[in-house]
């Protein structure tokens, strides 16, 4: 009797310990915490403006057209306005630019915002500088010169520096 019931122990003993070795220990999960943050960014209104020459070729004494750009880019939905100011000629004005050549000669010329050459393009916001509205890419803007007819100066070359200012 006695070696049955340690046989008996023994079969329990070693399902016990078959039964141990079957059963895998669950995996301690770990601790964990979390927090949030803030992530932020100011985009400044902000505008570069580039242009192109604007070149009459020879000038014969007839009406002379010629074009240039004014390329803007400003930030998404700011307003802006380009102004032309009058030029490097002494005693020139946006409505009256010069171009000098030779012992100071002066040859007028003018600068429009349209293509019929009717609306001159000047410096002042809200009264003749081109309005616009930045897109975020570049935006071009047609400079539309003209030399008026009947001009006899002195041969030679003309030339005046126009400096393009946008305000927004």
């Amino acid at each position: 009797m006695k070696f049955s019931s340690t046989l008996k122990s023994c079969m329990a003993a070693t399902a016990c310990i078959a039964l141990a070795l079957a059963v895998k220990p669950a995996a301690a999960t770990p601790a964990t915490t979390s927090t949030t943050f803030t992530v932020s960014a100011t985009i400044q209104a902000t505008c570069l403006v580039s242009a192109t020459s604007l070149s009459f070729g020879t000038y014969t004494g007839a009406v002379t057209n010629a074009t240039s750009q004014v390329n803007v880019t400003c930030t998404n939905t700011t307003a802006y306005n380009v102004g032309l100011d009058a030029g490097k000629a002494s005693g020139a004005a946006v409505t009256t630019r010069q171009m000098a050549g030779p012992n100071g000669a002066l040859l007028n010329y003018a600068l429009y915002s349209d293509s019929n050459r009717s609306i001159n393009w000047g410096n002042t916001p809200g009264t003749d500088a081109v309005p616009g509205t930045g897109s975020g890419s570049a935006q071009s803007i047609t400079v539309y010169g003209q030399i008026p007819a009947a001009q006899y100066l002195a041969p030679g070359s003309y030339q005046d520096t126009i400096t393009a200012t946008v305000t927004y």
